[in-house]
């Protein structure tokens, strides 16, 4: 039960993941979220840009918080990671910190709430576009395919090759028992005519 239940998240994850990428990114993160939003039959894009203060992994139901401070007013939001209303995911900034959750955030204001930046340098996407892979993958299937059929191509033309040699040797054999017949009768024309004689 248990296996076909992460079975069943595993391909509903790669569903939601396929045409898009969720770069990988921690507690401390600055990140701009972006958000397609409906109204009615018209839809726009809307940004979300703050730190992310905590990060929830549990695998279709991930989800991480954002907070930001909009005139004055710390504002927090929470976003399912694999979210179809998310279009993208920046990191606009790396921080430095040693906790999980960045709760103690809540309670400072200005200099006291910030935190260092680190360089992390250039991290792979958590979830990169999966379009391309399949592609790939069809292109080495295709490549084994093509290998396979030249190499019966390759022996179906020694087959080939083989039989027309088989064909030339035979004509030689009959044209040989011909001659032989040819000279058959002369040999008994010539007897025919000593024993005349």
């Amino acid at each position: 039960m248990n296996n076909l239940l992460e079975t069943f998240e595993k391909k509903q994850i790669e569903r939601l993941t396929g045409k898009k990428r969720i770069p990988t990114f921690r507690p401390g993160d600055t990140l701009k979220v972006t958000i397609r939003i409906t109204e009615g039959d018209k839809s726009r894009l809307q940004a979300f840009e703050g730190m992310c203060i905590a990060r929830k992994n549990n695998s279709v139901n991930s989800n991480f918080t954002v907070r930001k401070l909009s005139h004055g007013e710390g504002v927090e939001r929470v976003f399912p990671l694999f979210s179809p209303i998310i279009e993208k995911i920046e990191v606009i900034r790396k921080g430095d910190v040693r906790r999980a959750k960045l709760y103690y955030l809540r309670d400072r204001t200005g200099k006291r709430a910030r935190i260092a930046d680190r360089d992390r340098g250039d991290e792979a996407d958590q979830y990169s576009i999966i379009e391309e892979a399949p592609v790939e993958e069809n292109t080495s299937n295709t490549d084994e395919t093509s290998v396979v059929a030249e190499q019966e191509n390759v022996q179906e033309s020694k087959e080939a090759e083989a039989a027309q040699d088989e064909k030339k040797e035979e004509p030689a054999e009959e044209v040989k028992a011909e001659e032989n017949k040819e000279e058959a009768p002369a040999e008994e024309a010539e007897k025919k005519t000593d024993e005349q004689s």
